[in-house]
Order: structure tokens, then sequence, then C-alpha cells
């Protein structure tokens, strides 16, 4: 694959002064502290509001006008009598496994350009198994898997233990915890039954990969688009008795387990396959203006696709998007505009409304 410039497309700084323009719209998801849950991390996909002020400060500082739409019920409504020029979208939905395809879709509906993939890419990337699915069929390598609607299924599961088990249709580590992890039928029996339980959905069991975590981002689109290098995810110790596993109570107290390294060491031939692996991920599933993809290397140096998020999270000093990026060079000042501007670009509108610069 032909290296991408190192400098990453940014918009000029510009006000729009036309009264025909409206302001971007950053819609999002809010966590819900006072909602209490037997299920610790329920809400763990959506952002804290500091996360929703920082992305407003960096559009805000590079020039443009924002408003803030909660994707709650009254969205919808509030679509249709807000004049926005385009929708910033971290919102994550609010429930069934096509929920994050409930913003886009409505922005395609009053025919609002937004940021981010469109909600077949969203919906299919959300579900792992059918992503998995399809991206076996371009010859891109994945832990082998089965998907276990009930309990009983997984006595005829054909896995090799280990295995991990997760939600097929979560994200931010939902679901994976420091009991993932299972060596035997009884136990994947009750970990499948565990989760249906906790999650009420389908479960994703799949062989575990011993080795290294990696994490790779990618930012625009077509020829244009940048592929950061891989960042890696190191352990400073086991999660679960002898595994090392990337759980979402890992990430909460992630400075006592992880250090994170970019440019991790790993050869130019692996680089290049860990980042041509994630951009026919990306095109694959049609995925637009911003994605990570992670992966996990074998002892014997093989790379497995474990899953893409086209939504990633763009908390500040803390989500894995911005972190690699800060690693290649692009603060987060420059990180959240050019996500728009790549939005912009593709969507021809980067000069929308008469704008001039400042």
């Amino acid at each position: 694959m032909e290296e991408k410039p190192d400098d990453v497309p940014l918009p000029p700084k510009l006000r729009c002064e036309s009264a025909r323009c409206g302001p971007v719209g950053i819609i999002y998801n809010i966590k819900k502290s006072a909602v209490k849950s037997e299920v610790p991390d329920m809400d763990a996909e959506y952002d804290n509001i500091e996360t929703v002020h920082a992305i407003r400060g960096a559009l805000e500082a590079a020039g443009y006008d924002t408003i803030l739409l909660e994707a709650d019920a009254t969205l919808p409504e509030t679509l249709a009598r807000t004049r926005i020029s385009i929708a910033f979208n971290i919102a994550e939905g609010l429930r069934g496994r096509g929920r994050e395809a409930e913003v886009p879709a409505l922005c395609n509906l009053y025919d609002i350009p937004f940021t981010g993939s469109d909600e077949v890419a969203l919906g299919i990337s959300l579900d792992k198994a059918m992503c998995k699915r399809l991206i076996s069929t371009y010859g891109v390598r994945t832990p082998h898997f089965a998907l276990l609607t009930t309990a009983s299924d997984a006595e005829g599961a054909t896995l090799r233990f280990p295995v991990i088990v997760k939600p097929n249709a979560e994200g931010s580590s939902k679901g994976v915890s420091e009991h993932c992890v299972v060596n035997s039928r009884e136990e994947l029996r009750e970990a499948v039954e565990n989760g249906i339980n906790a999650y009420g959905g389908a479960m994703l069991a799949e062989e575990y990969i011993s080795g290294r975590e990696f994490t790779v981002g990618m930012l625009g689109n077509g020829s244009d688009t940048r592929i950061f290098p891989p960042m890696e995810i190191i352990f400073r110790k086991n999660t679960q008795k002898d595994y090392r596993v990337y759980s979402y109570q890992v990430k909460q107290d992630y400075k006592q387990y992880i250090d994170y390294k970019s440019p991790a060491d790993i050869t130019p031939e692996t680089c290049e396959e860990m980042k041509n692996a994630a951009k026919t991920v990306f095109d694959a599933l049609g995925c637009q203006d911003f994605a990570r993809a992670d992966f996990r290397m074998n002892d014997d140096g093989e790379i497995y696709f474990i899953e893409i998020n086209p939504l990633p999270g763009l908390a500040p000093g803390y989500s894995d998007f911005p972190m690699l990026a800060q690693f290649a060079g692009v603060p987060y000042s420059e990180l959240v505009p050019a996500i728009l501007y790549a939005a912009e670009t593709r969507l021809g509108i980067a000069n929308h409304c008469g704008v001039s610069a400042k």
C-alpha cells in the first residue's frame, strides 16, 4: 500500500456568515449516572458530557459554530425543526442491534449531511458475527467463532479452547469481563447464559488468540485515507489468570494494567500487513471518514482481525483513537476538525454556503 503523507488534511479556519447556513450539530448520547443497573457497564458506549464539550471546543476553535443535540426520543422532531449545516455524529443509539444506525438513518431521511459511516456500515460492524463472515470473504484472517443465541448452543459449538465470550452486538468492551475467557464446555455454557441474561442478545464465542494486541486508526476516504501506525496495547500483567484481555474493567483502570506504544515494535512487513488489513475492512464495509480496527498477533506472528469500530470514542486522554492520532503527531485540536473536514470533502461541501476564510 502506498504510504500516505504524514500531514492530516485540515480545514481552513472558517466562519459561516450566510443566513442559509446552520451550525454544526453535534449529536450524542450521554451517560446517565443517575440510572442504576445491576450491569456495571450498561452505558459504557455512551459519552461523558466532558467529551461532548471537548469536541465542541475543538470545532469552535477551528472556526465552526456548533449546537448540541442529544439523540434521545425527541431527536426526530428536533432535526425536523433545527437548521444545521452538517451533523457531527457520535451517537451510539438507544436500543437494538441496529441502534448505531438510528442517527445516520434520520439524517438521510431529513437530507442532513453527517460525519462518519452510514447506517449500513454501522449496522454490519456492530454485529460482530456478521462482520466477520463478510470480512473473511476478503481473505482477512479472523479467529474461528460461533454465534450462540441460547446457552444450549454451546454444546454444538466446534471451537478450540480457550474461548473468549462477548456480546455479539455491543461496543466499548461492553460485556467483556474478567471472566470472559473459558476453558470448558460447561464454562462456555455458563458464560453464554450469563451474557444473554445480562445483555439480552446473542453471544459471540471465538477462539482466544494468545498474543499481542494492536489497534489501527484510519482518517479520511478513498485514496486520501491516512492510516495511522499501529498502536500496541501492552499489558503490564495478566487480567484473568493466564489471559490478557482488554476488558471494560481494564479500560476503566488502564493506568494500572496498560501501556500504549506507537509506532509498535514490529517489523515493517507486519506493520504493512496490519495497515492493509485495516484498510481492506474499512473499504469492504463502506466505512467513511474515520474508524479504528483491532487486531491480535499470535506467537507465530500471524495477524488476526478482531473487530472494527466505525464510531470510535473521542474522549480526549482516554479513547484509543485520539491517543493513536496523538502518537502520530495529530493533537486533539486538529483531529476533531479533520474528521469534519473529511466528511465535508467527501460530500463536496468543504466550502459550503459561501464560507470564507476567517
